[in-house]
């Protein structure tokens, strides 16, 4: 198990410049992950991403609840961040960026297909009820160490990352590579904090080429 990969969180347009729930300065990620996945196919490690990958009616549009977007309510039993309609099967929000480079990714992992739970991490739901194929996938490849980056620092990688270290991975986050909601002022900053307490490496694109060669 002493394989790689990289995983990119939730590249999606509807979290990038235009989108229904942009992210501020999402894009600018896009170009960080090309350089990694360079990086990465030329020592031939396993790529991956995850896709946010909702119904329309998903309990987690504040639109189903009529209430304002980013109001805090309750789903299912557990706290939930109701959000603008985002990321809806099939459509081109849903669509990982056009400029990312998409023919490298081996696999791509969609979550929040629930109507009744939202789903951050990429390997479970918010409750830890059903898993996606991600973990099973990187163990039939035989990974053991995660390099992570994507959308956003404060939701969906912050819990892919936690989700990683719980079943027992070694985590590397390239920050340079994520960015924040911050629907409160430092969540990004305070997620960082939160990964590297939990045993994740934080990286930024340059130290990380410097340190592996």
């Amino acid at each position: 198990m002493n394989k790689r990969a990289l995983l990119l969180v939730d590249m999606q347009n509807d979290f990038c410049a235009g989108g229904a729930l942009a992210v501020p300065e999402g894009d600018s990620t896009v170009d960080i992950a090309n350089a990694l996945i360079d990086w990465c196919r030329s020592r031939s490690i396993k790529i991956v991403a995850c896709q946010d990958w909702h119904p329309a009616d998903h309990g987690s549009f504040a639109s189903q609840h009529g209430v304002e977007p980013f109001s805090e309510g309750v789903l299912d039993g557990i706290p939930q961040t109701f959000w603008p309609d985002h990321c809806v099967q099939g459509s081109e929000g849903a669509e990982l960026h056009p400029l990312l480079k998409r023919d490298a990714i081996e696999a791509v992992f969609r979550k929040g297909q629930h109507p009744q739970i939202d789903s951050y991490s990429a390997f479970f739901d918010n409750e830890h009820r059903q898993q996606t194929g991600l973990n099973n996938w990187l163990q039939e490849h035989e990974v053991g160490e995660v390099i992570v980056m994507g959308l956003a620092t404060d939701y969906c990688v912050k819990f892919t990352v936690l989700d990683a270290l719980q079943l027992g991975y070694q985590v590397n986050v390239i920050t340079d590579g994520c960015r924040a909601v911050d629907l409160n002022a430092q969540d990004g900053a305070h997620a960082f904090m939160e990964m590297s307490v939990a045993g994740a490496t934080l990286y930024t694109l340059a130290d990380w080429v410097e340190t592996q060669g």
